[in-house]
């Protein structure tokens, strides 16, 4: 008997979604079956779970040292599985991954979850000039080949260079856009007042273009 996957596999702006999700913080296991993602946030566990369309529980569990809760999310679906792979994705991931096959149409979704999982946003006064606030938004991977295929894929899509660089520890590197490019990453990845996102970024970044008038 053919195996039944538990996730529809059609491409939707939930579904690059949670595909951004899984890239950056996800992990695929070694038995070619189950695809866990784990999050401080567990409204990004609800998202991943209203995305795919699956009603896994979430479990959450407390980091000794910091006290700090995780949330937890485990679909063993074998057909979906292969589809990630397919598309780019494997097992131990974090230094080997290049790039995705994302249709263009979805490319926004997935970015915006691929930003959820693992991208940072940041503002600050700088001293150096008078009245010269700058913010930028970022990505990270351990990858430099993902990252360079991220960095290639923005230009084409949003006109932005943005710089890539490996940060002193070596082991993870990042993208980052200043200022005009930062804003037209946010409007590519926000495009929408409904669009599915952890909402405590979406709001950290609202907060910082209200003030200065974005």
């Amino acid at each position: 008997m053919k195996p039944l996957g538990k996730v529809k596999l059609e491409w939707s702006s939930e579904f690059a979604y949670a595909i951004g999700l899984i890239v950056s913080d996800g992990s695929l296991s070694k038995d070619g079956r189950h695809i866990t993602l784990v999050s401080k946030d567990n409204e990004m566990i609800d998202n991943f779970r209203k995305c795919l369309g699956i009603s896994n529980k979430t479990e959450s569990h407390t980091s000794g040292h910091t006290e700090k809760k995780n949330f937890r999310i485990q679909v063993g679906d074998r057909i979906f599985y292969d589809f990630l792979v397919e598309i780019g994705l494997m097992a131990n991931k974090t230094k080997i991954l290049k790039e995705i096959s994302i249709p263009k149409k979805y490319f926004a979704d997935f970015l915006r979850g691929h930003f959820d999982g693992d991208g940072t946003f940041y503002s600050y006064w700088d001293p150096r000039w008078k009245s010269s606030f700058m913010y930028y938004t970022g990505f990270v991977s351990a990858s430099r080949n993902h990252i360079e295929w991220l960095r290639g894929e923005l230009n084409i899509l949003c006109g932005v260079k943005g710089h890539c660089a490996e940060k002193p520890s070596g082991s993870v590197y990042q993208l980052r856009y200043a200022k005009s490019e930062s804003n037209k990453l946010i409007k590519f990845m926000y495009y929408s007042d409904n669009v599915v996102c952890l909402s405590r970024k979406h709001l950290k970044i609202r907060k910082v273009l209200d003030s200065i008038g974005e």
